[in-house]
């Protein structure tokens, strides 16, 4: 009963590829094919319009306020008139914007942050696309969003827009760098760049009942602090959502679209943030493996989007707890600190794995961090830089 529920889906699956028993091999790949694109579009969507409700009513909770509450039952029928809103409003293009550029730049930014959710293992046997090199294809995919954003500020024809999309670009070349070194420590030690391996290689429990989750290593816990961070730069999600200020920049590189245009921006924004916490989740909290081994009964898919929730919602904590950073403070933090730690995260692991992989190389791996951590707070001591401001007024 367990195993039937767990593979349930693809189970429903081979049951529609039976009745091509007798197609031809390319038919039923691409029938399969068809099949996953539908139902990762299916789940996904219903989880963005989910999440674009249950984000603002969480806000408006930290902040003792009422979220959306007026359409439908407890306001959940919000994401349909917001939807309906974006299709009926007017679509805008300046005259003299590039009108090709300005309609792909949204059409490109969807599509790659679709595409990265392909090699994400959602359960056991459930990784839509499986693909050697999955964590490569990724950030490969991932990369050209940069492309979609200049796209959008340049097509624009707006100075706001294309200040705006440099500035995202700076931002999110400049946490690319960490956000992928982090990921080398994981690949080192799984000995692969498959998603289902390194799942794989995380199942089992130390002791009988420590997850064997690279996140409860010293190395692990770190990196995945850094790919955290460096997730929410690159979904340009509060505090670092600088690219778009409204008090300084209007809404940067987005400034001039309107309507369903300026909606796939907002929804490939979402979607990235399913892409990277995904991405996070199986990387370092192991993938769909159950935290306790007499909960192993419930399906794999199950624990895979509890994972995923916890993650979505930190950021929604984040986002109505911290103000936003100075774009200095977020490109210095890139540089000085988070790109030394990610090397540090290699190098820690490397201690812990040619150590044994026990508690000698737990400690070791931990000594490693403490030591570039210290020095690191110590140069970048930002109290000393600030002196006592003096304000003088006019007599």
């Amino acid at each position: 009963m367990t195993d039937s529920l767990d593979q349930i889906f693809v189970r429903g699956k081979q049951s529609l590829l039976a009745s091509m028993a007798h197609a031809p091999d390319w038919l039923v790949q691409i029938a399969s094919s068809l099949i996953n694109i539908f139902a990762l579009l299916a789940v996904f969507l219903t989880l963005f319009a989910l999440m674009s409700v249950l984000e603002r009513k969480i806000l408006g909770r930290i902040q003792n306020r009422y979220g959306p509450n007026r359409v439908g039952p407890f306001g959940l029928f919000q994401p349909v008139a917001d939807g309906i809103k974006m299709l009926i409003k007017e679509d805008i293009v300046p005259a003299r914007a590039d009108k090709i550029v300005h309609f792909l730049a949204p059409v490109l930014i969807a599509s790659t942050a679709i595409l990265a959710l392909g090699i994400i293992p959602y359960g056991r046997g459930m990784t839509p696309f499986t693909i050697d090199g999955g964590i490569l294809f990724f950030f490969a995919v991932g990369s050209t969003t940069e492309l979609a954003v200049f796209m959008a500020g340049w097509g624009s024809n707006n100075k706001f827009s294309m200040l705006g999309a440099m500035r995202a670009i700076a931002q999110m070349i400049s946490y690319e760098l960490p956000l992928i070194i982090t990921v080398l420590p994981v690949v080192m030690i799984a000995g692969s760049l498959g998603p289902d391996t390194i799942v794989a290689a995380q199942a089992g429990y130390v002791f009988g009942f420590v997850p064997r989750w690279f996140v409860f290593t010293p190395w692990g816990a770190v990196a995945f602090t850094l790919f955290f961070v460096s997730g929410l730069v690159e979904s340009n999600r509060t505090p670092f959502d600088v690219p778009e200020g409204e008090s300084e920049i209007v809404a940067g590189h987005m400034t001039e679209y309107s309507g369903f245009k300026y909606a796939t921006f907002f929804m490939a924004e979402y979607i990235g943030m399913f892409a990277i916490t995904g991405l996070g989740t199986t990387l370092f909290l192991g993938g769909w493996h159950a935290p306790i081994r007499m909960l192993e009964f419930i399906p794999s898919y199950v624990w895979f989007f509890a994972k995923l929730s916890a993650l979505l919602f930190v950021y929604v904590w984040l986002r109505g707890t911290l103000p936003r950073t100075r774009v200095d403070q977020i490109m210095n933090f890139a540089w000085k600190f988070m790109l030394p730690m990610a090397f540090t995260c290699i190098v820690a692991a490397a201690v812990w794995h040619y150590t044994g992989r026990g508690l000698r190389g737990w400690l070791w791996s931990l000594v490693v961090i403490a030591i570039v951590y210290t020095v690191l707070s110590a140069l970048l001591d930002t109290r000393k830089k600030f002196a006592p401001r003096t304000y003088r007024f006019a007599e």
